[in-house]
């Protein structure tokens, strides 16, 4: 061979392998994560931290790159890492965050980029925003439902209700506040107290000077123990609710004997040991809590930390439906995934069965809840 046309074979070979690289580079599936691991939400956003190496790392022969980012429970802070991964890193899929205000901030930038977000958190948006927004937490008044029926079932007629200052106590306001009338409630006192609060005495006296039959507390992490436990110190012997956002060892750990007997709403990987042999998400369930307590101790499960493991299960599902109408890294593989996970049926997950729809951005039905008590420090299902 000529030494020129050998030249030329060599450069042709480096073309080659430059473009094969550039072939497998763009063959990864990219999926940008944003999680409050420090901050006010720090309780919610840890144990999500914790659970993002049991997520895929290949799926259907294609390499799943995460890059996991510490949104410190701000949404400014959100809103530029999410702006990042859209501009920068090309991803092709948003997780997160934990909690509502930075979930929130990633919807505008998952709209402006046309890039799908699985929200950790059971966020509303304004009308005609949140296209490409869907949430791996359940929906507000789902859970609201749960805690109205229970509350009916005990007698309730009036609920005094305490929640955070923030977009998800107002959301907890608006759904149940309707769910109760649905069920010949009243909510006749409200108040709010911020995640931060060290007391919150002189909200509680106000609910206790409300003479209302039960009361529901709309906080989540650690912030959820501190009115429960100022109402029982104050002597209220009544009914006291929580929600979703309370489904923690947390609430057990700081409130004590004083948390026995509170009644909230979660997802059922909470107890999915107790969930009949025939629950759809009873295998799911314990496969997550079993990894997970494996490596972090008993009891260390909760409600936020399967979101993640969640979103593993229902990348199984879309990606590789997406890969068959184009590649990653592309919009066209972007709108491939919206449009997959608006198609597939069924997908099981630990914290219940979703279809999403165009018009339905959370896919739960009655399968993504159940209702518990604290029984002398233990989640007991009620049902």
């Amino acid at each position: 061979m000529p030494p020129s046309r050998f030249r030329m074979s060599l450069a042709s070979i480096a073309l080659a392998t430059l473009a094969l690289a550039s072939g497998a580079a763009l063959a990864d599936v990219t999926v940008g994560v944003s999680i409050a691991s420090t901050g006010p939400s720090a309780s919610l956003g840890i144990p999500q931290k914790n659970t993002m190496p049991f997520l895929p790392e290949t799926i259907a022969g294609e390499k799943i790159h995460y890059i996991v980012v510490d949104d410190a429970s701000d949404p400014t802070q959100a809103t530029k890492i999410a702006r990042r991964f859209a501009s920068e890193d090309k991803v092709d899929i948003i997780l997160g965050s934990s909690a509502v205000a930075p979930s929130i901030a990633i919807a505008e930038v998952a709209d402006e980029s046309q890039t799908v977000q699985l929200a950790f958190s059971p966020i509303e948006l304004k009308p005609g925003r949140g296209a490409w927004t869907y949430r791996l937490a359940q929906p507000v008044r789902l859970m609201a439902d749960a805690v109205a029926g229970a509350a009916k079932a005990k007698g309730v007629k009036t609920v005094a209700f305490i929640g955070f200052a923030d977009a998800y106590g107002e959301t907890w306001l608006k759904e149940f506040t309707a769910a109760a009338q649905a069920n010949g409630i009243r909510v006749i006192a409200a108040e709010r107290y911020a995640r931060s609060d060290t007391s919150v005495t002189a909200q509680a006296l106000k609910l206790m000077a409300a003479r209302a039959d039960a009361v529901l507390i709309a906080g989540a992490g650690t912030g959820a123990a501190l009115p429960h436990t100022t109402l029982r110190e104050r002597g209220y012997t009544g009914p006291i609710y929580q929600t979703h956002g309370a489904a923690t060892r947390d609430l057990i750990r700081i409130g004590g004997k004083a948390v026995n007997g509170a009644i909230l709403p979660a997802g059922p990987v909470i107890v999915a040991e107790q969930l009949p042999a025939n629950s759809a998400v009873k295998k799911p369930g314990l496969d997550y809590v079993t990894r997970y307590e494996k490596q972090y101790g008993a009891e260390t499960r909760t409600q936020f930390g399967a979101h993640p493991y969640d979103a593993g299960l229902v990348l199984q599902r879309i990606v590789p439906v997406a890969l068959k109408k184009a590649k990653p890294g592309t919009p066209e593989f972007r709108k491939a995934l919206k449009d997959a996970l608006e198609s597939e049926r069924d997908i099981v997950v630990s914290h219940g069965v979703l279809n999403y729809t165009a018009e339905d951005h959370f896919g739960f039905d009655q399968r993504g809840r159940v209702l518990l008590t604290i029984d002398n420090g233990n989640w007991k299902l009620l049902k």
